[in-house]
């Protein structure tokens, strides 16, 4: 089958934002007008297309980035709508990663918000192409120029408005585009799906000529062939005005605000005409980074195209109830076709392509061949799992998602005996599909214990548990998981010897170990023994790596350098396994002479109230060990900004309710560990 839609032609975006801005909302309006909704999905009444599973119905908010693909005047649009809340980041981090492109949305009253600055930084990693829309202008409060402001401040970004709301709150009635200085009106009737293009009512005339001035002097800073006509004075052409803001779009040095309001259908179409226009297609980006799979020092530059060999990296793992375990992958380079067997480079398995499916949310259409560029799903991989890279013929490996670590831990256990093996198994399943959720066997009290980035990441996951696997379990409260780290450099030589299955097991080794700062552990070979063994140093340096997971206190080490300094090595007597116990005897020997410090999560937390609770949060907050950074005000509301021990934060929704009557609202966001109090 020839490819259906030239790679100039499509564009793979992601939705972005804060909790409640209206990502979702504005998907479900992209799918109506793009003619795959014939009815119109709303959040609010839990009939979202895009919100799929039974918790985000409920809840109102997405939980797991939804995959969907649209088609505008000619052009195919994969788009990812990614969840808001902190707790799920894991699922926008995954996203961004094989993204070419993203829509990051902002709530007209509430602005730049903690998980929008979160998500914003994240695809500042990858470095993707933005445009930004400002929703919710109907709302009370909205403020289109303040939620600029706040992009330049908050987020170091170049904004660039090509679009102007007419009026705001209950007066917003459309929008004025800058480029073509006409105004649009949206015939809330149908649904904004019809809308009428006119001259800019005089009121709005003089704001519009203003916001134009911006636009052009911003856009001869970008491109400096229209520099001498912008200092003559002279007007630029909209295919000048546009080329100019996709230079810089893809260049990462602007990014142009669109405005509207979703839930009124209001301002959409042209937002999709902006992602034709200013975000790129996977023949923009010509290139992506890979390693060569033997060694891991050398680069390799893969060209986006169907004529290299076939390429993908597998982003996200689903347990769906009628095909299974389904990986979605993108595909960066050549193209793939049912009944091909690929190579999982990561783990050096075979993997058998059966079908491949194109993903519209929840429901899948059955394909026999996919094309670089394209993110599609192949069903029942055995071996792959998330950031593992599929070739053919050309081996190579692209760089793995980093994710969050597990800073929650909860106690589950089945209601009976029966159920305990359905518990593991549905417990796995949840851990393949979400790589910062995870479970283990204390050793000490035989509990399985489960652990996440956030208390609702582990209240859904028990309730999956119950509606999904149909597995009765029961859950202890949440605690926190601490690190250890050190203070003081130590060194120690370690030497182990002893019989293990009728064969004597040998090893020495001298390590230095210091306080490594924030940079996270760190485990170097400082030995410069050239005739040592690769396999003896191996052993030894995963012995190190090993025993940095469970300090003395039991939890995981965190911020040491450990520097391998001798491996003793005898021809015929050294051995590996003795050789990684005593690295790893050396390290726990060390510990606990110098002893460690316990290490706790500290969150930056936003508190948006009226002013007349102020006073009796910040009391409450204090009371919680936190420390106030500033209080800012927002029209009527006040923002209360400043950082809390997680510990001391569980339950505060409830506790903010009562203090706040229910008005106040407040975001949590991991900043840093620090030492425990």
């Amino acid at each position: 089958m020839a490819r259906v839609v030239p790679i100039s032609k499509i564009r793979n975006i992601g939705i972005m934002a804060h909790i409640d801005a209206g990502k979702t909302t504005t998907t479900e309006r992209i799918l109506y007008y793009s003619g795959y909704l014939h009815k119109i999905g709303e959040v609010d009444e839990g009939t979202a297309f895009m919100d799929y599973m039974e918790q985000e119905r409920e809840r109102g908010i997405t939980i797991t980035s939804a995959a969907v693909t649209a088609f505008w005047n000619g052009y195919q649009i994969n788009i990812i709508d990614t969840p808001g809340h902190v707790d799920f980041t894991s699922e926008v981090q995954r996203s961004l990663r094989v993204l070419d492109g993203a829509i990051a949305v902002f709530c007209a009253v509430g602005g730049v918000e903690p998980q929008s600055e979160r998500v914003w930084r994240q695809a500042d990693e990858f470095k993707v192409p933005r445009i930004s829309y400002v929703n919710k202008l109907d709302r009370m409060g909205a403020n289109f120029e303040h939620v600029l402001d706040m992009v330049k401040e908050k987020l170091s970004a170049n904004p660039i408005a090509i679009q102007i709301p007419m009026g705001t709150e209950e007066n917003f009635s459309g929008i004025i585009d800058l480029i073509k200085m006409k105004s649009y009106y949206f015939d809330t009737e149908k649904y904004g799906a019809e809308y009428n293009i006119s001259p800019i009512p005089d009121k709005f005339l003089k704001q519009a000529q203003d916001y134009r001035s911006i636009l052009l002097e911003k856009i001869a800073e970008i491109d400096d062939t229209l520099i001498d006509k912008y200092l003559a004075g002279e007007d630029f052409s909209e295919t000048e005005i546009k080329s100019a803001l996709r230079k810089g779009t893809l260049a990462n040095a602007c990014v142009p605000v669109f405005c509207g309001s979703s839930l009124k259908n209001a301002g959409v179409q042209p937002l999709i005409d902006g992602v034709i226009d200013y975000l790129p297609s996977p023949e923009d980006i010509e290139s992506v980074h890979a390693f060569d799979v033997n060694d891991h020092s050398k680069e390799i530059l893969v060209n986006l195209n169907d004529e290299e060999s076939f390429s993908a990296l597998s982003f996200k793992v689903l347990s769906d109830p009628f095909v299974g375990r389904l990986n979605f992958i993108r595909i960066y380079s050549g193209s793939l076709k049912v009944g091909q067997s690929v190579e999982n480079a990561s783990v050096s398995k075979k993997e058998k392509v059966n079908k491949i499916f194109k993903i519209f949310s929840n429901r899948r259409e059955e394909i026999s061949e996919a094309y670089s560029g394209e993110i599609v799903a192949i069903p029942q991989m055995k071996f792959t799992s998330t950031g593992d890279t599929l070739c053919l013929n050309k081996m190579l490996m692209y760089d793995k998602i980093r994710f969050l670590e597990p800073m929650i831990d909860m106690s589950i256990e089945a209601k009976t005996l029966a159920e305990q093996d359905k518990l593991l198994v549905a417990l796995a399943k949840l851990s393949d599909e979400d790589p910062t959720f995870r479970f283990k066997n204390d050793n000490e009290t035989g509990q399985i214990i489960i652990s996440g980035v956030g208390e609702l990441q582990l209240e859904i996951a028990v309730d999956r548990l119950k509606r999904e696997f149909n597995v009765e379990a029961r859950a202890g409260k949440p605690q926190v998981s601490y690190r250890e780290t050190i203070k003081m450099e130590f060194e120690e030589m370690f030497r182990y010897q002893r019989q293990h299955n009728n064969k004597e097991q040998v090893g020495q080794v001298k390590i230095v170990a210091m306080p490594n700062g924030a940079k996270g552990n760190e485990v170097i070979d400082g030995t410069n023994d050239k005739k040592l063994n690769k396999n003896i140093l191996e052993a030894a340096i995963l012995g190190i790596q090993e025993s940095l997971q469970v300090g003395n206190e039991g939890y995981p080490l965190q911020d040491v350098k450990v520097v391998l300094k001798e491996v003793e090595y005898i021809d015929g007597v050294t051995t590996e396994l003795g050789t990684k116990i005593a690295s790893s005897m050396a390290v726990k020997e060390s510990l606990r002479k110098v002893g460690t410090i316990l290490l706790e999560p500290i969150f930056k937390v936003e508190i948006i109230s009226p002013e007349q609770y102020v006073g009796e949060i910040i009391s409450d907050l204090n009371s919680r060990k936190g420390r106030i950074e500033q209080i800012d005000t927002k029209g009527n509301l006040q923002t209360i900004e400043g950082f809390a021990p997680l510990s001391n934060l569980f339950g505060y929704v409830t506790s903010l309710r009562s203090l706040s009557q229910g008005r106040a609202s407040f975001t949590m966001l991991f900043s840093h560990y620090s030492e425990k109090q």
